[in-house]
């Protein structure tokens, strides 16, 4: 079975016959699988398209009736006839009109639920996606997936499915009406359809092009501006502004451009059709004219027909206003489907298994990694941990520090060779069992909207104050949050309740001791902590980590101190393994590493 396209050629302008039709079928199955739910209120929208046009299509065919048979009785002197026939326009005009308001907001009601299930689908599937697929999908392509793109989704849903709908049964009632008034002008009317046809053919082709670059620069207008914001500390101390106004007005630009050409297409398409239309009219009204003088056709019918087929050209004009959404929506639904095609690369096992109390043993046996399809960074890699140890990783920047950490936590699998906590290995848990047992702390301290108090019990959902309190002393982080102008209540993201990076770090120590986990990693979480709130946390962690197995990635030896044992990793391996002041009698790596350290306190 062949690999999901999933993200790989969203970027591409022009695909293939077999991409474009591998895209298209995977776009519309989940158009399909967004629609089934509705199923309900599909069948109450097909019938009430097909009353409300039947009842709008019987309206010139009345004109038609009162021109040739209610007219000639009104001379006669009968009255009635007329007054049945307005009484039957104004039944129909009343009927159509009410139909179709049932019609607008029923179909409103599926576009809406379609809507708003694709963007929970949007939202869970990328919270479910491995770290492998965020480091590498910026997140501002994610943000250009769930707003511009969906956006488009929504305009084509909310006005153009519905308009759709009713202008083709339309359509479809009026050339059945053409044809029972006068076969003849009906197949004339017909040859109006070949123009139409290759007119919209033309269209298609290279509109689909323009509107899928255009998805493509759109994102790329999003995602420029989100990761300017997000790094925008980095753009002031840098003096980035003028370069990145440069960029961004290069990239807004490129939309710029392609809008005005997608423009440009539509704005030969509409006046192509009303131009079609116009002059269908005008050779049914010579044809007719000619009909009406030979005696072969009456004026009643003809009126009705000219009404019709003046009518008609309305709803066409309609379709290809969709058309042009369609194929803007077209290319968003390739990547938004293509996202929710992405499978995650650590899945959950088919058949769980539970640990019940863990006591936080940890061991690598012949394990084996690389990042994606890369080379191999990991190869034959053995490490034992025992429960409750406090180990120390250091080494040089991509030595394989962090990789080690990303595997306890499973971020990522292995290539081959097992990870086991407690002899089960971790890719036989659940995640929600792993996150459980083991907690990871990153330099990235990250806190969510809320007070300070909801984001440490994210740890442990539920929590008491008090041992939300007990877990904030335990890293030393009470008593700044005390000093906040609401305390364990203060929004950490409103005015007055903005903490330091220090701060914040500290609350997330709060948040993983809360967790109790029997595992704990620290990724160079203490990087971004001063002198004193390290030291705060060291005791803390010196408390708190007695019966818990930890490991610390560090470049600060500070706190290597505090550990049980310290490994060397470079290259994937590990060069020195041992108690600090073992490894430091050994005047090996770490011993240089050490001394450097205690030098630059001098």
């Amino acid at each position: 079975m062949s690999k999901p396209l999933g993200v790989a050629n969203e970027d591409a302008i022009k695909l293939s016959a077999a991409e474009r039709k591998v895209v298209r079928r995977r776009s519309f199955k989940l158009l399909a699988a967004l629609a089934v739910p509705q199923k309900k209120l599909f069948i109450l929208t097909v019938v009430l398209v097909l009353f409300s046009n039947a009842a709008r299509v019987l309206l010139p065919v009345l004109i038609a009736f009162a021109i040739d048979w209610t007219l000639p009785q009104v001379r006669e002197g009968n009255w009635s006839a007329l007054g049945w026939t307005g009484a039957g326009y104004i039944v129909c005009a009343i009927l159509s009109g009410l139909l179709l308001s049932w019609y607008i907001t029923s179909a409103a009601k599926i576009s809406q639920a379609m809507l708003l299930d694709l963007r929970e689908q949007v939202f869970r599937h990328t919270q479910r996606l491995s770290l492998e697929f965020h480091e590498s999908y910026t997140s501002g392509r994610i943000i250009s997936r769930q707003t511009s793109d969906l956006e488009t989704l929504r305009e084509l849903l909310d006005q153009g499915v519905s308009e759709l709908a009713s202008s083709c049964v339309f359509v479809i009632f009026t050339l059945i009406t053409i044809f029972f008034l006068d076969w003849r002008s009906g197949l004339l009317l017909c040859l109006a359809a070949i123009p139409v046809i290759i007119l919209f053919i033309w269209y298609q082709r290279r509109s689909e092009v323009l509107y899928r670059e255009s998805r493509v620069v759109s994102a790329k207008v999003i995602s420029t501006f989100v990761e300017t914001m997000t790094g925008i500390r980095a753009v002031k101390a840098f003096r980035r502004e003028t370069a990145n106004d440069e960029n961004y007005s290069e990239i807004a630009e490129k939309y710029r451009v392609n809008s005005v050409r997608s423009f440009n297409l539509f704005g030969v398409l509409q006046p192509g059709l009303v131009l079609i239309g116009n002059l269908s009219v005008a050779a049914l009204l010579a044809y007719g004219g000619f009909r009406i003088i030979d005696g072969t056709m009456q004026v009643g019918a003809m009126v009705a027909i000219l009404l019709a087929s003046k009518r008609l050209f309305q709803p066409v004009e309609q379709i290809a206003m969709f058309y042009s959404s369609l194929q803007s929506a077209t290319a968003a639904l390739e990547k938004v489907s293509g996202l929710l095609e992405e499978e995650p690369t650590v899945r959950e096992p088919a058949a769980p298994r539970t640990v019940g109390k863990v006591a936080g043993e940890l061991e690598f046996k012949d394990a084996v990694f690389g990042y994606g399809d890369g080379p191999v960074i990991m190869e034959q890699f053995d490490l034992q941990i025992p429960a409750g140890q406090t180990v120390a990783v250091v080494g040089q920047t991509g030595a394989g520090k962090s990789t080690l950490a990303k595997l306890i936590a499973r971020f990522y699998d292995l290539r081959s060779g097992t990870l086991e906590l407690d002899s089960v290995p971790i890719n036989e848990l659940s995640n929600k069992e792993l996150r459980r047992h083991v907690v990871m702390v990153t330099q990235e301290a990250f806190l969510f909207s809320g007070s300070v108090a909801e984001n440490i019990a994210l740890g442990r959902p539920g929590a008491s104050l008090e041992d939300i309190q007990s877990a904030a002393r335990a890293v030393g982080a009470h008593e700044f949050i005390m000093d906040l102008p609401e305390g364990y209540d203060t929004d950490v993201n409103k005015r007055g309740g903005r903490v330091s990076a220090g701060q914040r770090q500290l609350i997330s120590f709060a948040r993983a001791f809360l967790a109790d986990p029997a595992v704990l990693i620290l990724d160079e979480a203490t990087s971004s902590l001063d002198i004193p709130s390290e030291r705060a946390v060291q005791r803390g962690l010196q408390t708190l980590l007695g019966n818990r197995t930890a490991l610390i990635i560090a470049h600060r030896l500070s706190t290597v101190q505090i550990a049980d044992r310290v490994l060397v990793v470079h290259d994937g391996k590990i060069t020195e393994d041992g108690t600090p002041a073992q490894l430091i009698a050994d005047e090996g790596r770490f011993a240089a590493l050490h001394k450097a350290w205690k030098d630059s306190l001098v």
